[in-house]
């Protein structure tokens, strides 16, 4: 009983001593800030005492050419001080001896795909929606069985402020994705949730859900999961359209019995981006008159001699069908605008009313955040 009570004190006084000297390391130095914002510029920091070169590079830069010198005080600490840009959500990064790394002095950062960024939020105006409102709905991460895919899958659902504590039914909106992206990627990158917030505190749009599923017809989940993926034959007739088929026959069912929804078409929204809105112009031509709303950003369609028949009957059979909305995003410099021109001169010439709103830019998370911003006011008016 000695011998074990003296070894328990031991390491307790190993232990104690640890973290002594842990604490002992930290005492006397100073934290270092980065980013600090002020009223017109912005100074970055990283302590890199060893490295040789470091540059900041902003995604509010041109190019990587564009990435400016940071200099080393004598505590090794590098900086930068820069002009404060526009209003905007922007990513950055530090490159240090070559090597591209996150800014490890700022908790703020978003993965896109495989990639984690630090992010700077430069508050304005334009930025308004991107912090957190007052009254805050709920995320959650919403696992559902998809018969179609032959899989268990996971989607993230937001439920608007007093959700949990009411009895009231609400429409729904279905975001999708783009390419690289999966079922994070509207909240991480997109600021969805605290856009919705902001509208409906502000009441500019009604109160609603909005379903974030996973796009890629192989994953379970986003890949940070570790979850297997399905090995498939994209080649293969039978899986023609099979994540389009699975949103109409799995995701939507499944909201529709697990949460206090409208199930009706008028009450139906589905949009996305690139990929995303390809899957929404898909799925809307191929269920006419299941979504009343339909809002497709920065895609479009390439029309051929070949399908220009196939595609006029199915926007002559969505024209009958009837919707509420059709909304058409793209930046004057997306690479993607000359499909969605095309998208607007077969809807015009079909006779199908619709809005082609184009921003400036590119594709890029900045345009479809002003998208979002811009089309969820007019859901389910």
């Amino acid at each position: 009983m000695k011998k074990i009570l003296t070894f328990s004190i031991i390491c307790f006084f190993m232990f104690a001593g640890s973290s002594a000297q842990e604490l002992a390391n930290f005492m006397g130095r100073q934290p270092v800030i980065s980013p600090e914002i002020g009223d017109n510029e912005i100074v970055f920091r990283i302590s890199a005492p060893y490295a040789y070169t470091v540059k900041l590079y902003g995604s509010w830069m041109q190019n990587m050419d564009a990435a400016v010198d940071m200099v080393k005080n004598d505590q090794g600490i590098w900086s930068v001080i820069v002009p404060t840009p526009t209003p905007e959500l922007y990513t950055y990064n530090f490159i240090v001896d070559g090597l591209s790394v996150t800014d490890a002095n700022n908790i703020f950062m978003q993965r896109d795909g495989t990639r984690y960024l630090s992010v700077l939020l430069v508050p304005g105006e334009h930025t308004a929606n991107y912090f957190e409102a007052k009254q805050r709905g709920t995320l959650s991460q919403v696992w559902y069985d998809s018969p179609t895919l032959g899989m268990n899958r996971r989607m993230f659902v937001y439920t608007p402020y007093g959700y949990e504590t009411g009895k009231a039914q609400y429409p729904v909106l279905y975001l999708l994705h783009g390419a690289g992206g999966d079922e994070d990627a509207w909240t991480t990158m997109g600021r969805t949730c605290q856009i919705m917030d902001n509208l409906i505190e502000k009441k500019l749009a009604k109160p609603m859900l909005v379903v974030m599923p996973n796009g890629n017809p192989t994953q379970q989940a986003a890949r940070t999961t570790l979850l297997p993926e399905k090995v498939i034959d994209r080649n293969d007739p039978a899986f023609a359209n099979a994540y389009v088929n699975s949103i109409v026959k799995d995701i939507v069912p499944y909201i529709e019995k697990n949460y206090r929804v409208i199930a009706k078409p008028n009450s139906r929204a589905l949009s996305g981006l690139s990929m995303g809105a390809g899957h929404t112009i898909t799925c809307t031509n191929l269920y006419p008159g299941f979504f009343s709303y339909i809002c497709p950003l920065s895609n479009g369609i390439r029309v051929t001699d070949e399908n220009r028949a196939e595609y006029d009957a199915q926007f002559q059979a969505l024209k009958k069908a009837g919707y509420k909305l059709y909304f058409l995003a793209c930046g004057d410099a997306d690479f993607l605008i000359e499909s969605a021109r095309t998208l607007d001169e077969t809807l015009t010439r079909n006779g199908l009313k619709h809005t082609f709103f184009v921003s400036s830019g590119g594709h890029t998370w900045a345009n479809w955040r002003i998208y979002l911003n811009t089309f969820a006011p007019l859901l389910f008016k």
